[in-house]
């Protein structure tokens, strides 16, 4: 698709999200709380998910096919999305390596990956990431695309290769003229990567590289993020175009508003808007939860549902196989309140 052809442009103009051209969620109130402009989402990270290791692909069959499908994966997250966006859902997350498909692992032997081990793209991965975005790109939604996960980030063969990986990414979605694209450098750069550049010391040295790329006067925005509770040091704050934060460890909400109010602190800061996009915390019947506690202080949210002891098919967004469907009491408890917070 030519890139004049593209429905969706996201901006970002002070603290608040802008699609083309309007504040997001224009005019809306919730309980005293502004939500205009602000970027509601969900972990979404398997969307592209694939096991090139054929000792562990196992793990991932369908309970009715008793197989893998990388394909049918990402056919079922696309059918989701006009849902997802019904109730409110304006963005997710997408990983270019993934998440966890437990949840949460000490060692990851399986093999997720959208580039090679020297940086290259690999074509399978990005057809699939291409479904999605183009779906997005007609639905009005705004993709937070992450490039690398821990624990996968060891399979590039040097630096060069993570430079190359991100210089092809980029490129790559800069030439598919997507304008709707948020990007996330790394999943929680202060949490066991290998390679110095994608920790907090350096990390600032590839948004910085995202930044530079342009193509016909446009550039991606760019972030990266930290693990739970977290608050980002002043080089990812300097150079950040919004400010990524999770919430995983959080158990009192009075904690994230502790969180947001610390980060708006942190030398740089220019007012740039802040983004949750990763929480394992629920509560949804509850007045005060980490979601409201996040939207009460003028910080976006986003869920972060995985498959937990004992639960079935339908539970979790991160756990493969995926169910993409809101049919679990926890994703329908987030969608309801969702849907209430942002008026839709």
């Amino acid at each position: 698709m030519a890139q004049g052809k593209r429905k969706t442009q996201v901006e970002i103009r002070g603290n608040q999200f802008f699609i083309n051209g309007q504040p997001t969620y224009a005019g809306r109130f919730w309980k005293g709380n502004k939500i205009e402009g602000l970027l509601m989402n969900s972990r979404m990270v398997q969307g592209v998910f694939d096991d090139l290791n054929p000792e562990t692909v196992h793990n991932w069959e369908y309970p009715d096919t008793k197989t893998w499908d990388a394909d049918r994966n990402t056919n079922e997250f696309v059918s989701q999305m006009p849902n997802w966006k019904a109730h409110g859902l304006l963005s997710f997350t997408i990983n270019l390596q993934g998440g966890s498909p437990f949840g949460y692992s000490q060692s990851q032997p399986w093999i997720n990956s959208a580039f090679t081990e020297q940086g290259d793209l690999r074509d399978d991965y990005f057809l699939r990431l291409e479904k999605i975005l183009d779906r997005a790109d007609e639905l009005g939604m705004v993709p937070i695309v992450g490039f690398f996960y821990f624990g996968q980030d060891e399979r590039f063969v040097d630096e060069k290769a993570v430079i190359l990986a991100v210089e092809n990414a980029v490129d790559w979605i800069l030439n598919k003229g997507y304008s709707n694209v948020l990007i996330e450098v790394n999943n929680e750069c202060n949490v066991r990567y290998d390679h110095e550049i994608l920790q907090p010391e350096r990390v600032h040295e590839l948004i910085n590289l995202v930044k530079s790329k342009e193509k016909n006067g446009r550039r991606l925005l760019v972030s990266t993020s930290y693990g739970g509770g977290a608050v980002p040091k002043e080089n990812v704050v300097k150079y950040s175009d919004f400010i990524l934060l999770h919430g995983n460890g959080v158990k009192d909400p009075n904690n994230i508003t502790a969180q947001v109010e610390a980060t708006r602190k942190v030398p740089g800061y220019t007012d740039q808007p802040i983004v949750y996009n990763e929480d394992d915390h629920f509560n949804f019947d509850q007045d005060l939860n980490n979601f409201t506690a996040a939207t009460a202080a003028y910080a976006s949210w986003g869920f972060f549902d995985y498959r937990m002891k004992d639960e079935g098919f339908e539970s979790g967004y991160q756990s493969v196989p995926v169910d993409w469907g809101i049919n679990s009491d926890r994703k329908k408890g987030f969608f309801k309140l969702l849907k209430e917070i942002t008026g839709f």
